[in-house]
Formats: C-alpha cells, sequence, structure tokens
C-alpha cells in the first residue's frame, strides 16, 4: 500500500505537465512580439532613411513606396483601405512600440504600488505641450529652422519630454523630501500640472498661429502622430528597453524590498529617478496614441491582467507585454473599423482581457503574485 502511495504521490500532475507548454507559449508570444516590434522599428527607419541625401535617401523612398505597393495588395484582399497610407503605417508602429514599452514599465509601477504616476506624468505631458506652443512661438513660429526641421507637432513632443521628465524628477524630489503620505505629492502634482497645462493654453490662444485641438490631446488621435513622433518613439522605446534588459536585476530588486536594496548600497534613489524618468518617456510616446486621460490605463490594465494569472514576476512581465500587444492591436484595428478615438477603444479591449484573466484565473483579486 505504501509503495502505491509514494508512487501516486511522485506522479507528475496535470499542471506540471502543462507547465512547459505554458511557458513555451508564452515564450513564443513574447518572441512574436519582439519580431513585430524589429519590423516596426525597420518601418520607422525606413521612412526616415527617405530624407537622406543621395543616393542613400533614394534607395529609401523606393523602399517605402514598395512597402505602399504591398499595403495596397493587402487591402485589396482585405477589402479594406488602410496599409496604403504612410500616416496610418506610422501611427501603427508607434502603437505597436508603445503596446511593448508601457507594460514592461507598468509592470514595476504596479508591483511598486505607483500606478498613479503614469496618469501624474500624463498631465505633467499635457503641460509640457503647453509650454511647446509658446516655445514655438517665442522662437518665431512655425517657420523657426528648429519647428521647420522637427514639425510643430515634433517640437510640442520633444518640448512635452522635456517637461514630462523635469515632473517626474520633480515628483520624486517632492516624495523624498516631504513628511506627507506618498500619494499627496502626487496628487498636488497631478492637479498642479494640468493646471497650468489648461491656463497656458487659454492665455496663449490670442497670440500663436499653431492649431492645437486639445481633444486630440485628451483622448489621442491617429492623426496627430508625425513622422517625427513615430521616430521619437522610436528611439524612445528602444532606450527604454534597453536600460529595461541592463538594469533588470537593480529595479527587480528595489520593487520587492527597496530597504534590503539600501543596505546593500545599491544607488536606490538613482534607480527610483531613472523609472520615474522611463515612466515620463512613456507616457509622451503613448500620448499620441491613447491622450492624457487615458495613457496611465495601459501602463496598469495589462499588468493587473497579467498579474491574475501569472506565478511569477518573470512571467507577469512577459503576459503584460502580450496584454498589452494585443490591446494596442486589437484597440487600433477597431478604431480604424468604426471611426472612433483609438485610446478609448484600446483600454476598452485592455479591460476585456483584464475581466478575462480574473474569470479564469480562479485567484482571489488581491492575491496577486509578486515573487
Amino acid at each position: 500500500m505504501s509503495s502505491e502511495t509514494d508512487t501516486a504521490t511522485d506522479a507528475p500532475t496535470d499542471t506540471e505537465y502543462s507547465r512547459p507548454f505554458r511557458e513555451t507559449v508564452e515564450l513564443v508570444g513574447v518572441a512574436a512580439a519582439g519580431v513585430l516590434a524589429f519590423c516596426m522599428l525597420a518601418f520607422i527607419a525606413l521612412d526616415w532613411l527617405r530624407g537622406a541625401p543621395g543616393a542613400l535617401g533614394v534607395a529609401g523612398e523606393i523602399a517605402f513606396e514598395q512597402i505602399l505597393i504591398y499595403g495596397s495588395w493587402i487591402d485589396f484582399y482585405l477589402g479594406t483601405d488602410v496599409f496604403s497610407y504612410p500616416s496610418i503605417l506610422r501611427a501603427v508602429a508607434t502603437g505597436t512600440l508603445v503596446g511593448i514599452v508601457a507594460p514592461l514599465v507598468g509592470t514595476y509601477l504596479v508591483h511598486r504600488q505607483m500606478a498613479l504616476i503614469g496618469e501624474t506624468l500624463a498631465h505633467t505631458a499635457f503641460a509640457g505641450v503647453a509650454v511647446g506652443v509658446l516655445v514655438v512661438a517665442i522662437l518665431g513660429g512655425t517657420q523657426a529652422p528648429i519647428v521647420e526641421a522637427v514639425g510643430s507637432r515634433g517640437t510640442l513632443l520633444l518640448v512635452a519630454l522635456i517637461v514630462s521628465a523635469a515632473g517626474a524628477l520633480g515628483l520624486q524630489w517632492l516624495s523624498d523630501h516631504t513628511s506627507t503620505y506618498g500619494d499627496v505629492p502626487i496628487a498636488i502634482v497631478l492637479t498642479g500640472s494640468f493646471a497650468v497645462g489648461t491656463l497656458l493654453i487659454s492665455w496663449s490662444r490670442d497670440f500663436v498661429a499653431i492649431a492645437i485641438d486639445i481633444e486630440d490631446f485628451l483622448f489621442g488621435n491617429l492623426a496627430i502622430v508625425t513622422a517625427t513622433g513615430a521616430r521619437l518613439v522610436a528611439i524612445l522605446s528602444v532606450f527604454v528597453v534597453a536600460l529595461t534588459v541592463v538594469h533588470y536585476k537593480q529595479f527587480l530588486f528595489i520593487t520587492f524590498d527597496e530597504r534590503a536594496a539600501r543596505v546593500a548600497r545599491l544607488n536606490v534613489d538613482r534607480y527610483n529617478a531613472l523609472l520615474v524618468v522611463m515612466t515620463a518617456v512613456v507616457v509622451v510616446g503613448a500620448m499620441q496614441i491613447l491622450g492624457v486621460i487615458l495613457v496611465a490605463g495601459l501602463l496598469v490594465i495589462p499588468v493587473a491582467a497579467a498579474s491574475q494569472v501569472a506565478d511569477s514576476f518573470r512571467e507577469t512581465l512577459y503576459l503584460s507585454v502580450l496584454v498589452g500587444q494585443l490591446s494596442v492591436l486589437g484597440g487600433l484595428a477597431f478604431a480604424i473599423w468604426q471611426s472612433l478615438p483609438p485610446g478609448g477603444s484600446i483600454i476598452v479591449i485592455a479591460i476585456g482581457f483584464y475581466l478575462l484573466a480574473i474569470l479564469f484565473s480562479g485567484r482571489d483579486s488581491g492575491a496577486i503574485s509578486v515573487h
């Protein structure tokens, strides 16, 4: 009897059999997301190459036109009218990259209970757009050399990036140097930056000749994704992924045991500042697609969905990227099909994945895996 019991105990369970398959599927999904991201980066680089002088620019133009021809054939067979337009392809490329880097950074934020940081920095970026309007006016309008080189909307994004990064560092400083509860500096920066943005935009309308549609930046719009904006997101995405890979262990350490990290003489303040700056970078890129109001959703919801089914932090990271990618691609497809704002479509689909994760996980809402 005892040997039969031992044999039954030692026999692999269904869960043990299914785990290698599950891990394989996850790795294949992450690899597919990586390949898609690489293709999007190549497309943006090719779009950039068109402006190069000489034979290089000619070759880039020919290759880019070939892509549009392939896109028109795809439209023909699918009965769509999407893939032959450079502006929509840039928006899809931008959304694809954002769908990877937002959950990547968001995984650390959620597990550090800093989910509202993304919302705060989005409002800071909105103030940056308002400051950018004034910068364009001070430089001499759209005919200024700098503005003419990157475009008016590109200038707005660059200024928004600087202001958002400065706001992130300022928020970190406030959190370290105030004795109030942790979320008080967040609330102050969130409301204050949005107030400054609305005041500046309202004040500058009388003497700035740039047409700014506030709704585009609040809710997102595919039309505001310019070639410069797509290039900026591509560069920032590579920057964020590289930093995450290089400093993965350090970010993991400060996420789950900041006190032990300090005892181990890790420069916690430096990595905290780096994390919030990376968040600011992601927010500025995602703001074009999702808008200020909804950008925090892509930082949080895919991670929340992944946490319902994942058994480790690394698995949460992988699954959140997959959920983010599927949410963005599905949301963009639905938005283009129904002529709806992309931000709302992406977030609704992400919430759908979150609800499915809850239904199929069987895990209590508070039992999020952080190990």
